[in-house]
């Protein structure tokens, strides 16, 4: 055997056992045989962070050994229940250990720091890790007399409790049991921290309306957790009761109306049902933000087949009708553009209308300037009026004679104004 081996022999006549270690060779006497069916044992190394609980068979007593040490098994010893080597607990400040002693039944948190080596009547129920909980959770702790205690992670609502800390003894966690699917037919959700934040929850269910289509109903609620205690004392299934209150409410309302109301006016049939609720949800510590319908369909394909070819031509008739209003915006922005374009047409003829009587105007004041200018000028060497006034005739004459003259104009006059006369002479012949 080497070292660290070691064989257990037990002899047939008087049924001792004696146990050799190695290094050496050992031969047994005719009537002994090796006691564990492995034959040669191999010595357990515990290491420092190692223990092992080990039995003594013949006196029933339970032993701990820590490492570092070997260990060689005592002619009636073995491992309790064949667990073998064990690594200590590191306890620190977020690592805890709750103990049971088998032989009071007592439990013990243990939080002093280092490894922790249980005792041989000590047993480790369970590895703790500090519970930190956020601003908008809630814990619920079961007491040994069965009393709840709520934890919580707002300073608003924790009072004297911690906001971080260990499971004391005899303490467990309070889970709730929540139904989940979108119709809540399986409660099998399992709710441990409370989520007392604004959340969405998705539903479905069917109901009929007052002409006696079936519809299924899809939509979502927006709701949130605002006192723990009072939901716990008022009901188990929180999100249960929620969607059967709601589905209850919809069945009322919606088989009042027929399924042209219903497709017209579905969320304001949604707001009613929460409306008129408020009292059941906030008896059981709850708030409902919004409920609205996402979608909803007929249970039956035949009224469904109809109903989307009711949709589809609705579709169709809204894009008919948002093109033709398009059509339309186009056609009234084309007119008020003419419109426009004629109004500044027009305010441009008065402009010029305006401008043309004021050259006028101008021009005009400047020939009577002019006349009144020569008449006065004229009046010593010429006394008669109607003389000077014929003279400024003639030099008017002379002067659209000049401007005609310089330009490429012709000037017809006519016989009486160069006092023509035209004679015309004709031959006859006569036949002799």
């Amino acid at each position: 055997m080497k070292k660290v081996e070691y064989v257990r022999l037990i002899d047939a006549n008087n049924g001792k056992i004696r146990v050799e270690k190695g290094e050496q060779m050992v031969f047994p006497t005719p009537y002994e045989y090796i006691l564990d069916p492995e034959g040669k044992l191999t010595a357990i190394n515990l290491k420092v962070f190692e223990y092992i609980k080990i039995l003594d068979s013949a006196t029933g007593e339970v032993r701990v050994e820590q490492g570092e040490q070997v260990i060689y098994l005592g002619p009636t010893e073995e491992k309790l229940q064949g667990k073998g080597k064990q690594p200590a607990i590191e306890i620190d400040d977020e690592t805890a250990v709750k103990l049971r002693n088998k032989k009071t039944g007592a439990q013990e948190l243990i939080q002093r720091k280092g490894l922790f080596f249980p005792k041989a009547e000590e047993e480790i129920l369970e590895v703790q890790k500090m519970i930190r909980l956020a601003d908008y959770e809630c814990l619920i702790l079961k007491t040994k007399s069965g009393e709840l205690e709520f934890y919580y992670g707002s300073d608003e609502k924790r009072g004297d409790k911690p906001r971080s800390f260990f499971i004391p003894p005899h303490y467990e966690t309070y889970n709730l049991l929540w139904s989940k699917g979108r119709r809540r037919e399986s409660r099998s959700l399992q709710i441990t921290r409370i989520d007392c934040r604004a959340q969405f929850m998705n539903f479905e269910f069917n109901c009929r309306t007052s002409d006696n289509v079936e519809l299924v109903l899809e939509g979502t609620f927006f709701w949130q957790v605002e006192d723990v205690e009072k939901m716990v004392r008022m009901t188990g299934d929180t999100t249960g009761d929620i969607c059967n209150h709601a589905r209850s409410r919809f069945i009322a309302l919606v088989s009042k109306v027929t399924l042209k109301v219903f497709m017209e006016s579905f969320n304001q049939i949604a707001a009613q049902a929460q409306a008129k609720d408020d009292d059941f949800y906030s008896k059981r510590g709850c708030a409902i933000h919004t409920l609205e319908v996402t979608r909803y369909q007929c249970a039956d394909q035949s009224t469904a087949t109809i109903l989307e070819q009711i949709i589809q031509e609705t579709t169709n008739r809204m894009n008919r009708l948002s093109q033709q209003d398009s059509a339309n915006e186009i056609n009234m922005a084309k007119l008020e553009g003419e419109i426009a374009q004629e109004n500044h047409r027009s305010n441009l003829i008065k402009v010029k209308n305006t401008h043309d009587i004021m050259i006028a105007s101008n021009q005009g004041l400047a020939e009577a300037e002019k006349v009144k200018t020569f008449l006065d000028a004229t009046e010593k060497s010429v006394k008669d009026l109607n003389t000077r006034v014929g003279l400024w005739n003639v030099l008017r004459k002379s002067e659209t004679v000049s401007s005609v003259a310089q330009g490429n104009s012709r000037l017809y006059f006519t016989p009486q104004d160069v006092n023509l006369s035209i004679e015309t002479k004709e031959t006859r012949m006569f036949d002799q």
